[in-house]
């Protein structure tokens, strides 16, 4: 009769082992075990590490807190400005609730992944071409309020949302070429215009400063013959008197005759 007692309760104790291994579950310090107990939630989310549930009654689903990074497909959309592009990004979300995340939606990554196709080609639709090419900062914080509105409900937070690549079509990409070319050049016609009038202001300024002192007209063709000397070259320079070209301008308009009289312009009345 002992002998029987003692193998019955061998039994029990290792069935009860057997079921409390049963139960025994293992919460990893990235997760959260979310409990459901006959198909009821269970409001009491499992912390990382050790834990215990009820077996056969209680099922726990873990759920991942990590960030995600994934990456949205192209889409492909006409700007406000009608430019055919394809845009392409990644989001950075996380599950904040894990209860949230099982029961307001049947995949939160697949709802997410929806959710953030969508909102780019609206953000496509709704912006200029040069927006996207140059102000991706403002876009990328309208598409996170637009992907994280939704998700907030599901216990998903969105961290981050970025443009990755904006794909034109090769006639776009030449005609923007062509368009910063033609800004390069105006831009240096500008600035050579520029140089040339202060250059030719300065000159006005150096005339008239020569035209008050005339020595000054001689040192500056001493200084360019002395310029013109150091370069070692072939060039002959023959400095030739201002005042020699002017003697003999005078002269032509006032010939002498031979006994040293002025010539008549032209027949006289008689």
């Amino acid at each position: 009769m002992l002998q029987e007692l003692l193998t019955v309760a061998a039994a029990a104790g290792s069935a009860g082992v057997v079921y409390a291994a049963a139960g025994a579950r293992v919460v990893k310090q990235y997760e959260r075990g979310v409990v459901f107990r006959l198909g009821r939630l269970v409001d009491d989310v499992r912390a990382p590490g050790f834990t215990m549930v009820v077996p056969f009654v209680d099922r726990m689903h873990k759920v991942n807190m990590q960030i995600v990074t994934m990456p949205i497909p192209a889409q492909e959309g006409i700007t406000r400005d009608n430019v055919t592009v394809r845009v392409d990004a990644v989001v950075y979300f996380r599950v904040i609730d894990a209860a949230n995340a099982l029961v307001k939606v049947e995949d939160y990554k697949f709802a997410v992944s929806q959710m953030a196709q969508t909102s780019l080609r609206s953000i496509i639709g709704k912006s200029e071409l040069d927006d996207l090419l140059s102000n991706r900062e403002k876009l990328n914080e309208g598409l996170e309020l637009m992907i994280d509105s939704p998700a907030v409900g599901w216990g998903v937070q969105v961290d981050r949302v970025e443009i990755k690549d904006v794909s034109l079509p090769d006639a776009m990409k030449r005609s923007m070429a062509r368009q910063a070319e033609a800004d390069r050049e105006r831009r240096a016609r500008i600035i050579n215009a520029d140089a040339e009038l202060q250059a030719s202001k300065k000159l006005a300024e150096a005339a008239k400063e020569m035209s008050e002192q005339p020595a000054a007209l001689q040192l500056r063709l001493l200084q360019t013959v002395v310029a013109v000397a150091a370069e070692k070259n072939s060039t002959l320079v023959l400095p030739f008197p201002v005042e020699l070209l002017r003697f003999l301008e005078r002269a032509q308009e006032h010939p002498v005759h031979e006994h040293g009289r002025p010539a008549d312009s032209g027949p006289t009345d008689r």
